[in-house]
């Protein structure tokens, strides 16, 4: 499939300093706003060290934690005590510390089955929103963290599944995929963000940051907008050598 115009992207040394400007940016959106915020958290490893940063005082003090809500971008279908899910881990870092419980929306997985988990995340969503069906013109996220998996697969948009055609749902679910079935938000909630930030850390990530940067569609993460969206990443994903800012 052909590839689609870049994204913008800053390059910096290490995942200390990509914690550092992702912080930056996040704080940007949230000023940017005076009313209700939403921001939509990501798994994985790549923003470990931004949740560690913004449970630092720094950064805790500057967050009107009243004001923000915490959303997830997808969710395996697992306990919520179970290591592997993404906000259970957020949770743990910082939001349960800092956040009004009623300000942290996870995808609920004390379900029958994962279609159920996502057609109850999908109504909260709506609700928070105030409407049956999300406007296609409308905002729904302030902020959305994006990840990149070695294969391209971003939030639970995987290869090769069903869902990356889905444009009818807000919250989806995908085949089994690394053992587990996931919800994930679609590629219309995520696209109509007021902004995207991709963070993305390490050496496995090389050759799927390339192929993100270059818009290639053959990827999931090639159906993600550019319009409002960066990518910060740290120079063992862009490579050694790269200092490269196009931001």
């Amino acid at each position: 499939m052909a590839a689609r115009s870049n994204f913008h992207r800053m390059v910096v040394d290490d995942p200390a300093a990509l914690a550092s400007a992702a912080a930056e940016r996040l704080m940007a959106r949230i000023d940017a706003n005076p009313g209700r915020i939403a921001i939509c958290l990501t798994g994985g490893s790549s923003p470990k060290q931004l949740y560690r940063l913004l449970s630092t005082d720094r950064w805790a003090d500057r967050i009107p934690w009243g004001r923000v809500h915490w959303f997830i971008g997808d969710e395996r279908f697992v306990p919520v005590d179970d290591p592997l899910n993404n906000m259970t881990m957020a949770r743990n870092i910082f939001l349960d510390a800092l956040a009004p419980a009623d300000n942290i929306h996870p995808i609920p997985t004390d379900t029958s089955d994962p279609d159920e988990s996502a057609l109850r995340y999908e109504r909260e969503l709506q609700a928070w929103y105030g409407a049956s069906k999300l406007d296609p013109d409308r905002s729904l996220f302030d902020l959305v963290l994006m990840g990149v998996g070695p294969d391209g697969h971003t939030a639970s948009l995987v290869p090769n599944d069903a869902v990356l055609q889905d444009t009818d749902r807000d919250v989806a679910v995908t085949g089994v995929y690394m053992g587990r079935q996931r919800m994930t938000l679609t590629y219309p909630v995520i696209n109509r963000a007021r902004q995207i930030l991709w963070v993305v850390t390490g050496a496995e990530k090389v050759k799927a940051l390339s192929q993100l940067q270059k818009g290639d569609t053959s990827i999931p993460g090639g159906g993600i907008s550019r319009d409002q969206a960066l990518i910060l990443a740290d120079q063992a994903a862009a490579g050694a050598g790269d200092p490269t800012s196009t931001a």
